[in-house]
């Protein structure tokens, strides 16, 4: 059977219900019967101390996350032993779910179809179980919460309508019952309230998606069905009084039947019975699925779905000869069911905590280490990547020493930026095969006078605009970083301002020596061809 995962709101859901159960009929008579008007008092101790067996079972179940109650059995206890202690919690399952078909058939044909047989409830309930087990844990668990606001809703009716008949006085006197009394009562309800909770370790840590989450999900179950049924106690002992609620066998529907508002809005406790069924069909999915599994656990066995059908067969047969009539079912719950329930549910669980710890199976501990280094891990890479991101790399390009190499080149646009009026864009070429030498600076002078004797000076005269657009735009653009450009911009540009100045009448005769005339000569020529 392949692995189902349920989440931590639907396990909640299913802990809530499943706490319910059957102790919605049969428990508010038990223990009114013991306690009297405190029943109520022993019902909220035994919530407060279910509470700490929620706690063990955690425990347990974090001891071995990724495996089931009976798998936990077997790998702690060893094979022989494991599998004799498993065996005796199916017994407990399988029999708690024919007793629940039990009270079905009882409750039905008691209080609402008096001539129709137990065993067609029984047969039809069967139905409902082996078909839902067929489908896994993760469509029952929906089912759970499409079945929980409809048990709610009724719920806060059923108690809204029945508080107009509240009468304080049959609570009173309080704390009237002794103290031995008080805390068999209690364990009495826990046996029934509690005590089974240990099933829902069949897939509680192993099937659950988030384990934190559904860990609080425990608790929050625990307590709002252990409010329940306080009110339904306290509710049965305002309402009916405490005399009553004892001798009645179901003293929650009978509870049920006292809603009038108006003679008009009554006889409504059919529509109450809904809550109930829906609280007795999880409770009795659970056991029966739980027993399926476990077997498939035992005889190692993958797909443990050829079991639903033959265990749901003997369950209906089971549910018949469990108890012969209701008195024997009183006193089953009363004094055989709470000792058979602490040996195979909290005894089983403290010896499988102590023989873990002792053996050192810690593979819940282990786990959490892993999944504690690799967050740390997570959360290690994380403040690394700012690191990258601001790590001294990226100042180091914007402050290498190649962007200056980079400015040294386009100081050449210098010479470049005169000769934008010609088309002639191979004088450029020249100057950058001749930066090397430091003849470009002999080079920059000849250039100038070449574009001065053509008679585009007038023209020329209207661009003196365009070395200071050179200036200002190169500048800002050169200036970040080093000051060299300063330098070379501000000598070059009197020098080519201050020659074109003169070079009409004075050029020829101040620099004979460097052999710019023949250039000059040359100059008009071009002058001429263009």
């Amino acid at each position: 059977m392949e692995k189902q995962i349920i989440s931590s709101r639907q396990f909640t859901i299913i802990t809530l219900l499943y706490s319910i159960g059957t102790a919605i009929l049969i428990v508010p008579a038990s223990i009114t019967k013991a306690l009297h008007q405190d029943a109520w008092i022993g019902a909220t101790l035994g919530v407060l101390l279910s509470l700490l067996l929620v706690k063990l079972f955690i425990t347990l179940g974090n001891q071995t996350p990724d495996k089931s109650f009976i798998e936990a059995n077997n790998k702690i206890f060893g094979k022989y032993f494991g599998t004799l202690t498993s065996l005796g919690f199916l017994s407990l399952t399988f029999f708690s779910a024919s007793e629940l078909l039990y009270f079905i058939g009882s409750f039905m044909q008691t209080e609402i179809m008096p001539e129709t047989p137990t065993l067609s409830f029984a047969v039809l309930f069967t139905i409902i179980i082996v078909f839902a087990s067929y489908l896994g844990i993760e469509v029952f668990a929906r089912s759970a919460e499409l079945l929980f606001p409809i048990f709610m809703f009724i719920f806060i009716v059923f108690m809204i309508c029945i508080s107009p008949q509240i009468n304080i006085e049959n609570i009173q006197p309080i704390f009237e019952t002794k103290t031995k009394p008080l805390l068999i009562s209690t364990l009495t309800f826990m046996s029934i309230f509690s005590f089974p909770l240990v099933v829902l370790l069949m897939f509680f840590p192993s099937s659950v998606n988030v384990i934190k989450s559904a860990q609080k999900g425990f608790y929050i179950g625990t307590i709002i069905g252990g409010g329940v049924l306080i009110i339904i106690i306290a509710l049965s002992t305002l309402v009916i009084g405490p005399t009553n609620t004892s001798i009645e066998t179901f003293p929650s529907y009978a509870l049920a039947q006292r809603i009038s508002i108006g003679n008009f809005f009554e006889r409504i406790e059919i529509i109450m019975a809904i809550m109930w069924i829906i609280s007795i069909y999880i409770r009795t999915f659970i056991y029966f699925y739980a027993t399926v599994i476990g077997l498939g656990h035992v005889l190692k066995i993958k797909d443990s779905r050829p079991f639903i059908l033959p265990l749901g067969m003997c369950m209906i047969a089971l549910a018949q000869i469990a108890h012969p009539n209701i008195v024997h079912s009183n006193n089953y719950n009363q004094k055989i069911w709470p000792l058979y329930s602490a040996v195979f549910t909290v005894l089983l669980a403290i010896l499988l905590l102590i023989v873990a710890k002792i053996r050192n199976i810690k593979n819940a501990q282990n786990q959490q280490n892993t999944s504690s280094n690799s967050q740390e891990a997570k959360v290690q890479i994380k403040p690394q990547e700012p690191k990258e991101q601001a790590i001294p790399e990226e100042p180091k390009e914007q402050a290498t020493p190649e962007e200056p190499k980079e400015q040294t080149k386009p100081e050449e646009p210098k010479e470049q930026a005169t000769p934008e009026e010609p088309k002639e864009q191979t004088t450029p070429e020249v100057p950058k095969e001749q930066t090397t030498p430091e003849v470009p600076k002999e080079q920059a002078t000849p250039e100038v006078p070449k574009e001065q004797p053509t008679p585009e000076e007038p023209k020329e005269q209207t661009t003196p605009e365009v070395p200071k657009e050179q200036t200002t735009p190169e500048v800002p653009k050169e200036q970040p970083t080093p000051e060299e450009p300063k330098e070379q911009a501000t000598p070059e540009e009197p020098k080519e301002q201050a020659k074109p100045e003169e070079p009409k009448k004075q050029a020829k005769p101040e620099e004979p020596k460097e052999q710019t005339t023949p250039e000059k000569t040359n100059n008009p020529k071009t002058t001429d061809l263009q």
